[in-house]
């Protein structure tokens, strides 16, 4: 018997896949593999230096987004892809040191955006996503 063909996963505006929402490492592994070019590598990098940094984490996409945090504690970021960069969202950002560059409009939002001919400090972004995962996170 064979399988049913799979659909491809339709890209949103600025190349976001369209990914169901759902609990757990397979929609995330989802939006991972459906990430267009560059961003892809990028996108299984950030993973993989969260799981590494939160050996517990939990996994959800939501807003077709992946987004990571505690169980029963909430979630302490996410990401997006954007046409020309991926945008990494800590929701208690103002709190981390050094306080990553992007604001928002939320008072404790922060922003980092990974741009494909910029290299992404990895001892930084593992910083922050540690003490984000010490932090309250977002209940959404």
């Amino acid at each position: 018997m064979t399988k049913p063909a799979r659909k491809p996963v339709v890209l949103l505006s600025g190349g976001n896949p369209q990914i169901a929402k759902g609990e757990g490492d397979a929609p995330v592994k989802a939006y991972l593999a459906a990430m267009p070019g560059w961003k892809r590598k990028l996108g299984r990098r950030l993973d993989s230096l969260i799981v590494q940094a939160v050996p517990k984490v939990q996994k959800a996409v939501k807003w077709n987004s992946p987004f990571y945090g505690l169980e029963g504690e909430g979630w302490f970021l996410s990401f997006h892809c954007f046409t020309r960069y991926v945008k990494v969202t800590f929701f208690r950002g103002t709190s981390l040191k050094p306080v990553p560059p992007g604001e928002s409009k939320q008072k404790e939002v922060r922003y980092l955006d990974i741009h494909e001919d910029v290299p992404l400090d990895e001892a930084r972004f593992v910083a922050w996503v540690k003490q984000a995962s010490r932090l309250p996170g977002e209940r959404l």
